[in-house]
C-alpha cells in the first residue's frame, strides 16, 4: 500500500511540475533558412528574371518552408512548340512540393521565341495591356490570383525554362505583391536537384506516356466565373 500511495505523490508531482514548466515554455520556431534578397541573374537569364541566388541549382536548401507556397506556371499541354527551343512542350516533370498554375489561364501570354510560335489563346483571368497595366476580365480575377498567390507567403516561381515564371513575377509585382518575397527559380528543365517528380516515361510497349495524375494541378473553370 505504502508503494503505491509513493507512486501515486510521485506522479502528481511530475504531472503539476510539468504543467507549470509547459505554462512557461515555448517550444523553439521553426528554424528556415535565410533567404538571400531576389537578386537578377547576368545575361540572358537576367533577361527572364531569373534569380542569380536561388533557382534551379540551388532551390533544393528552401524546400518544404512554411512560409512559402511554390508556383510551376506551365500548362499539362502547351500548344508552344518549345521543343525548337530544347523544351518540352509536355509538363514532363516538376519539382517536389511546386504546384501547378498554368500562366496562360491566368494572363494572356507575349513575347515568346519566334521558334515557339504561338501559345494558349483562350480564356485568362487578366490582359496584359502592356506596359505594367493588367486588366481583370472576371469578377473574381483577383480573388482567384490571391488565393493561388498569397501575399503574406514567400512566392517561389519554377516553369520550363524561366520565362513564364518571370512573367508572372512581374504581373503580381504589378498588381501590388511585395516583390522582396517573390523568387523566379528558373526552368524545370535545367534542374539537377534531388527531389524531380518525373511524370514523363516510356512504357512498357516503347511509347512515350506522361502520368499527369501525379501532378498537383489548380484548374480554372472560367464557366462558372463572371464576366466583367
Amino acid at each position: 500500500m505504502k508503494k503505491w500511495i509513493w507512486g501515486v505523490c510521485i506522479a502528481s508531482v511530475l504531472l503539476i511540475a510539468g504543467a507549470f514548466l509547459l505554462g512557461r515554455y515555448t517550444f523553439p520556431a521553426e528554424q528556415l533558412a535565410v533567404l538571400p534578397a531576389p537578386e537578377v541573374s547576368d545575361g540572358q537569364r537576367g533577361e527572364l528574371g531569373i534569380d542569380k541566388n536561388v533557382n534551379e541549382a540551388t532551390i533544393d536548401k528552401y524546400l518544404g518552408r512554411s512560409d512559402a507556397v511554390y508556383r510551376d506556371l506551365r500548362m499539362l499541354k502547351d500548344p508552344g512548340n518549345y521543343e525548337a527551343i530544347g523544351g518540352d512542350s509536355y509538363l514532363s516533370g516538376f519539382v517536389n512540393g511546386y504546384e501547378v498554375v498554368p500562366l496562360p489561364y491566368i494572363v494572356n501570354v507575349t513575347g515568346l521565341p519566334a521558334e515557339v510560335g504561338d501559345t494558349y489563346d483562350g480564356d485568362t483571368l487578366f490582359t496584359d495591356k502592356g506596359n505594367g497595366n493588367y486588366v481583370a476580365n472576371y469578377k473574381e480575377s483577383m480573388e482567384i490570383l490571391e488565393a493561388l498567390f498569397p501575399k503574406d507567403k514567400v512566392i517561389f516561381l519554377m516553369c520550363g525554362g524561366g520565362g513564364y515564371s518571370g512573367m508572372m513575377k512581374n504581373m503580381l509585382v504589378a498588381l501590388g505583391w511585395d516583390g522582396s518575397r517573390i523568387y523566379n527559380t528558373g526552368g524545370y528543365w535545367f534542374y539537377e536537384g534531388d527531389n524531380s517528380v518525373a511524370v514523363k516515361r516510356v512504357n512498357a510497349d516503347g511509347k512515350t506516356v506522361y502520368d499527369f495524375y501525379k501532378v498537383p494541378y489548380h484548374e480554372i473553370d472560367f464557366d462558372v466565373l463572371t464576366e466583367k
